[in-house]
C-alpha cells in the first residue's frame, strides 16, 4: 500500500466533501461572524469529525451500521429539519443585547457535539463516501491501516477547509458592526429555516 498517495487522495476527498455550500457551511460562517472564531472552529471540527465517522463506516465496510442509518434516514432527516428550524429561529430572533452578552468562545464542547450530531443526520453521505472509496481502494479492498489512513486524511482535508473558512471570516468580523451582525443573524436564520423545511420534506 502506498501510504502517502492514499493519504493525499483522502485529504482531497475531505476538502471536496466539506467545500460545497450547505446548512453546515452557513452555520459555521454565521457563528464565526457573530460570535467569534472559537465557535466557528468548534462547528467546523464537529463537521470534520462527522465526515470522518462516515468515511470510517464506508472504508471499513460496516454494512450493518450503514444499513441501519439508511433504513432510518427519514427519522434522521426529520430530526435534522427540526434542529435547523430551531437554530434558524434562535438566530433570527436574537436580540442585540443578547449578542453582546455572549462570550466569543462560549460553550465550544456543546457546539462541537451538536455539529457532529447534525452532520450525522445525513446518512446518504455514507453512500457517497463508499462510491468514492471504491475508486480509491486497492483491488483487495482497504486493510485496517489503509482504512485508518483514509479516515485521517478525510478528517485532515475537512478540517483544513473549515480552518481556512473560519480564518477568512474572523478577519472580516473586525469590520462588521452590531447592526451588520444583526442582519447576518436575520438572513442566516431565515436561510437555516428554509434548509430545515427542505429536510422535513425529505423525511416524508
Amino acid at each position: 500500500m502506498d501510504a502517502l498517495p492514499l493519504y493525499l487522495k483522502s485529504v482531497g476527498v475531505g476538502l471536496a466533501v466539506a467545500a460545497p455550500v450547505g446548512p453546515m457551511s452557513l452555520l459555521c460562517v454565521r457563528r464565526t461572524l457573530t460570535r467569534g472564531w472559537g465557535q466557528g472552529i468548534a462547528t467546523g471540527a464537529g463537521i470534520a469529525v462527522g465526515d470522518a465517522i462516515f468515511a470510517g463506516v464506508a472504508a471499513l465496510g460496516l454494512a450493518g451500521v450503514s444499513a441501519f442509518m439508511l433504513a432510518h434516514q427519514k427519522s434522521l432527516h426529520l430530526a435534522a429539519g427540526l434542529f435547523l428550524i430551531w437554530l434558524g429561529l434562535k438566530a433570527f430572533r436574537r436580540k442585540p443585547e443578547a449578542q453582546a452578552a455572549v462570550r466569543p468562545d462560549g460553550a465550544p464542547l456543546a457546539i462541537f457535539a451538536g455539529s457532529v450530531l447534525l452532520t450525522l443526520t445525513n446518512p446518504p453521505t455514507i453512500v457517497m463516501f463508499a462510491a468514492i472509496f471504491a475508486a480509491l481502494a486497492p483491488a483487495d479492498g482497504f486493510s485496517a491501516p489503509g482504512a485508518v489512513l483514509t479516515v485521517a486524511g478525510v478528517f485532515a482535508g475537512s478540517m483544513l477547509w473549515w480552518c481556512g473558512l473560519v480564518g477568512a471570516m474572523a478577519l472580516s468580523r473586525r469590520a462588521i458592526g452590531p447592526t451588520a451582525r444583526r442582519w447576518i443573524d436575520r438572513v442566516s436564520g431565515a436561510i437555516l429555516m428554509l434548509f430545515g423545511v427542505a429536510e422535513l420534506k425529505r423525511s416524508l
